[in-house]
């Protein structure tokens, strides 16, 4: 019979989706299950069974693992990519045993070998529906038990209960059969031992101090938890919740003093107490990685304060961001992403004391209890033995996966007085050190209290300038270096406060992508800058190239490529004639829709390229891999250009860009020197302050007029 609780709410009969390419055995399964009351749902091929789960709930699936088409492996592994909730149980075959293995690890509840016998079947089926059931039923198992206990409380030979009368020692000198199934006890053996023998070593004690108490007032029951030895294989113990009633003379009398034979009830309670457990670690444990959440954190946190502010000892928090990690985590799936984290936790549980506290509050984040500083070198120390260790790579499923990290450290108490506040300071402490560089160490200063209260302040101008458009456009010039012939316009985002003025872009690029505002104002930036270089087309500035930047944050966006497609229609733009700058950051990043993203940019006719180039970490096979059509030569390159290194990095690009048959322009061009350095190296393409700097549209057409401006002046 399929499991039968109590309680209304789970009266309704399990659902069961059978998945196989058989059809008779599907039917026979069928036909088996439903005559023992359950739900059942068929698919016979693995996308089906997916269609199936993404529609319905079900408690159970039998899942055939080789089918054609989609595997039930794969199957497996979708349900755990799409996070469906289910327990999986496998009925093959021809399965070797680490077809078995590996379906177990990777989340099957159980294995079931064709053919297939019926009672082996329906006994399975009920454990896989128990155990989905185990944490409705533990919060429902008290109530039970009470209603239980009123119903059953004579019972002896029939009860599912240990039943048992003691002696006035303490020794049993009666017991029911219970004891057998529930201990591996035969009855007869305990009679005449003292209870204390069956009992676990740590309740022993307790046992016998009540046993010794005088019999309570008009003879009430005495209630306690106490866990049994077992004999049974594999099981030491068994929990159960134990009842005792004094029993009285002859006369029905309680006399002072004297002891009392006893009747007791003890109700097997291990599951329940497992539940209690499991449920207990999961409210102060993150599953994934078996540390202590934010609540247990906070809780250990607050201790280490109390004794602190007694012992002299200075606690501090660690506040630990992964760099990466939402890269491998987007481009390798979940899965893996899980493991990384699995992995980057036993890491930094080795890089720690035994007296610390390693914590994770969710994603990517970790943070470290120092119960004990002991001043800044030591936790110089650990943050460098942390940095070291996450550094190594990370082998997971067949990737090298690598990792980085920014630390930020507050002590107490100059770093706060509260957990709360050594928390959120250094959180504090950890952006400022992310901010500063991809990774490092950063302790929390007051100071940055203040710089923190400005970012947020520059938050709500952001939003309340976007709100009222007070953002410009200005656009730089790239002429022709041999003719100074106008071929293009980059365009610039310029924020004019209506009180603070103009705000630099260095101030408030960084916050804009801190708070992902940068998406709306790159998005602005872009239909605006169209719109505008459009209506100059229709004016005679024919084929005018546009060059506009564009936040990495906004290329991995949902969409994206959808968004510029449509701002080039409703804009009447043509794709040619724009031209996207990204980082080189971004294609190292090696996400796999990124290149999907500005492949079909590239196949519409829009033009990429790499901004400020040679200052990342470069790796020159992303020319081939990604549709690339110009290189921009970093400022740096070209203001040091009377130094022989600078001299010959500048060569070099250039030279690749015409082997590569690629458009490169210079930036940040100032003096006549550096002009005629560019020309002399047919370098085609330059930009900079010697012709202008960044102006509002109408200066910049009034001083160059309507030019004609040829396709051969946009390659290289």
């Amino acid at each position: 019979m399929p499991l039968d609780v109590l309680d209304n709410e789970d009266a309704q009969p399990a659902r069961i989706l059978l998945v196989d390419d058989d059809k008779r055995l599907l039917d026979s399964l069928n036909a088996l299950l439903t005559a023992y009351g359950y739900q059942i749902d068929t698919a016979d091929t693995g996308a089906a069974a997916l269609d199936r789960l993404q529609r319905e709930r079900y408690d159970v699936m039998l899942l055939d693992l080789h089918m054609p088409g989609m595997s039930g492996h794969e199957v497996m592994r979708q349900v755990i990519q799409r996070r469906i909730d289910i327990t999986i149980v496998v009925v093959s075959g021809e399965s070797s045993l680490a077809d078995i293995s590996y379906a177990l690890r990777n989340g099957a509840y159980d294995y079931i070998k064709k053919p297939y016998v019926p009672e082996e079947l329906i006994a399975t089926i009920n454990n896989a529906v128990r155990k989905r059931r185990l944490e409705n039923y533990s919060r429902l198992m008290q109530s039970r038990l009470d209603r239980s206990e009123n119903l059953h409380r004579f019972i002896v030979n029939n009860s599912p209960d240990l039943i048992y009368i003691l002696d006035e020692e303490g020794n049993f000198s009666f017991v029911n059969r219970q004891v057998q199934t529930l201990l591996g006890y035969e009855p007869e053996e305990l009679l005449g031992r003292h209870i204390s023998t069956i009992i676990a070593p740590e309740d022993r004690e307790r046992i016998r101090r009540i046993l010794s108490l005088p019999a309570p007032l008009e003879g009430r029951r005495r209630a306690v938890n106490i866990a049994f030895n077992s004999r049974h294989p594999n099981q030491e113990r068994r929990h159960f919740e134990v009842s005792m009633w004094p029993i009285a003379d002859t006369e029905e009398l309680y006399t002072v003093g004297k002891r009392y034979r006893t009747y007791g009830m003890a109700r097997d309670i291990t599951e329940r107490v497992q539940a209690e457990a499991m449920i207990s670690f999961q409210t102060y444990h993150d599953l994934l990685t078996q540390l202590p959440n934010r609540a247990l954190f906070q809780d250990r946190l607050t201790m280490a304060i109390n004794q602190a502010a007694n012992g002299g000892q200075r606690p501090a928090v660690m506040f630990i961001d992964l760099a990466r990690f939402k890269v491998v985590n987007d481009s390798l799936g979940h899965s893996v992403g899980d493991r990384l984290l699995q992995a980057v936790s036993e890491r930094l549980a080795g890089c720690i004391g035994s007296g610390d506290t390693l914590s994770r509050f969710g994603g990517d984040e970790f943070n470290v209890l120092l119960a004990d500083s002991r001043g800044l070198h030591h936790v110089q120390r650990v943050a460098d033995n942390i940095l070291a260790n996450l550094r190594r790579p990370f082998y997971i499923d067949g990737h090298e996966l690598h990792v980085d990290a920014s630390i930020g450290v507050a002590i107490y108490p100059e770093g706060g007085e509260t957990s709360e506040a050594l928390i959120k300071n250094a959180g504090i402490a950890m952006y400022h050190a992310k901010t500063s560089g991809r990774s490092g160490l950063q302790i929390f200063e007051p100071e940055m209290n203040q710089t923190t209260n400005q970012r947020l302040l520059l938050e709500q101008e952001l939003r309340r300038g976007l709100e009222q458009d007070q953002f410009e456009i200005y656009y730089q010039p790239q002429l022709d270096s041999m003719t100074e012939q106008l071929v293009g316009l980059e365009a610039l985002i310029r924020w004019k406060h209506p009180t603070l003025g103009q705000v630099s872009p260095a101030v408030f690029i960084p916050v804009a992508e801190h708070s992902r505002l940068i998406l709306e104002l790159d998005r602005r930036t872009l239909r605006r800058a169209c719109r505008e270089i459009a209506a100059l087309h229709r004016q005679g500035w024919q084929r005018l190239l546009l060059s506009v930047n564009l936040s990495p944050l906004l290329v991995r966006s949902e969409n994206f490529v959808e968004d510029v497609l449509n701002t080039l229609q409703e804009e009447g733009f043509p794709p040619d004639c724009l031209e996207l700058e990204i980082t080189e950051n971004l294609l190292l990043s090696d996400h796999p829709d990124v290149v999907k993203k500005l492949q079909r940019l590239n196949d519409a006719g829009v033009r990429l390229a790499i901004d400020d180039f040679g200052t990342g970490y470069s790796s020159l096979s992303y020319l081939q891999k990604f549709p690339i059509s110009t290189l921009k030569i970093d400022r740096s390159f070209i203001h040091s250009i009377a130094n022989s290194n600078e001299a010959c990095i500048v060569n070099a690009i250039v030279a690749m860009a015409h082997g590569l048959k690629l458009r490169v322009v210079a930036e940040g061009v100032e003096r006549a020197a550096q002009l005629d350095y560019l020309r002399a190296v047919r370098c085609p393409v330059v930009q900079g302050f010697l012709f202008a700097p960044p102006r509002p549209l109408a200066e910049l057409t009034a001083r160059y007029g309507p030019q004609m401006v040829w396709p051969a002046k946009l390659d290289a």
